[in-house]
């Protein structure tokens, strides 16, 4: 089935897209353009490309990737050195299935495990705690990337490793935080953005309240939204609505999941491991507080602060992933796209990540 035709067997988006058109039309009157929205979140990202709305509405919606995929926004000189861990004898790197591709400088953890390293795909990382407990005489380290989506559950693996009295298991922490990352790209004026979609996992943890500062400060109308296409339209629809009556509001559009404070209890067990800290993005540089790393008492559980790992600064390709990730190109744009770059010949990780823009474009946008 062409992913266009979900639009001719489900009634109600096929009505979305009739709204959401109608609607742009407006907007396009008034303006004289295109309504420009950035979805935040990568698997957004891949939902608009896979169901055929971004193809869609093409010619009535702007819709921009913004830097919401973890393996993607994860810098060259922290891939570098998660590759090199591997290389430490006794050390077992656990790690979600994603980052095995990315290529780094030399090479990949996956060609790193085909020379004998051992390194192993996990879903969550309780599961490296239980490889550390089976194997006492290894290191054992989680490659640990991800927003506030994943990183209530690698504080989780930390509390289970402490009641456990391990002293194997440590965390390699490159995670990113959402507003900071959303304040940096407003602050530079390099996209023109006149709304965001925001992510609906996220926002479970974050709560609507945490994105008050684009209504107050920066006057953005934002939409959380869900994942699937109804709910992805419904999200655009009352986006450009908002543009349309002129008001910065944030839009809780997925409300059953997503509550006014938050999850308290993930929020919590953030509060209690971590600390802010700058973090490296790639094509960013360093965003001031927008990572996080372990607080003092826990420091036995930093694999940074365990292990003398030096790495280079990495050698400059034609990879252009730091500016698709920020919305100022599109991945067609890039020389590499779908020619030295391609999903079996990865050069980035934008063409590796299954939340990946430029995967996205490849696999479902591509003109053959």
């Amino acid at each position: 089935m062409n992913n266009l035709d979900i639009f001719s067997e489900n009634d109600m988006a096929r009505r979305s897209v009739d709204a959401v058109i109608k609607l742009s039309e407006k907007f396009k009157k008034d303006k004289g353009r295109l309504p420009v929205l950035m979805e935040v979140c990568g698997s957004h990202t891949m939902a608009f490309a896979k169901t055929g709305i971004k193809q869609r509405l093409s010619e009535h919606v702007k819709l921009i990737a913004g830097p919401g995929c973890p393996v993607c926004v994860t810098d060259q000189k922290s891939i570098d050195a998660m590759i090199q861990l591997s290389e430490i004898p006794d050390t077992i790197i656990c790690t979600f299935g994603d980052m095995m591709r990315v290529p780094g400088s030399k090479y990949s953890l996956m060609k790193a495990k085909t020379e004998g390293k051992d390194i192993r795909v996990v879903y969550s990382p309780l599961e490296s705690v239980k490889i550390a407990q089976n194997n006492p005489d290894k290191e054992v380290v989680f490659l640990g990337i991800g927003f506030e989506t994943t990183i209530p559950v690698l504080a989780l693996a930390v509390r289970d490793a402490e009641n456990l009295e391990l002293s194997n298991y440590t965390i390699w922490m490159t995670t990113k935080l959402v507003e900071p990352v959303l304040r940096s790209l407003l602050d530079s004026g390099e996209v023109m953005v006149d709304g965001l979609l925001l992510p609906g996992h996220v926002s479970v943890v974050l709560g609507k309240k945490s994105y008050d500062f684009l209504m107050n400060e920066y006057k953005v109308p934002s939409v959380i939204t869900g994942f699937e296409p109804v709910q992805l339209l419904t999200g655009i629809y009352k986006s450009v609505d908002l543009l349309l009556h002129q008001k910065a509001e944030v839009i809780n559009d997925y409300p059953h999941v997503v509550k006014n404070e938050g999850n308290l209890v993930a929020r919590r067990l953030l509060e209690k491991y971590f600390k802010l800290n700058d973090e490296a993005w790639r094509g960013m540089s360093k965003i001031p507080n927008s990572g996080l790393v372990f607080k003092d008492r826990y420091a036995r559980f930093d694999a940074k602060k365990k292990f003398n790992v030096h790495v280079k600064e990495p050698r400059k390709t034609k990879c252009r992933c730091g500016e698709i990730i920020k919305g100022s190109i599109n991945p067609e744009e890039c020389v590499l796209f779908n020619k030295g770059c391609t999903p079996t010949h990865p050069i980035g990780p934008c063409m590796v990540s299954t939340e990946g823009t430029c995967a996205a474009h490849y696999q479902y946008m591509r003109e053959e």
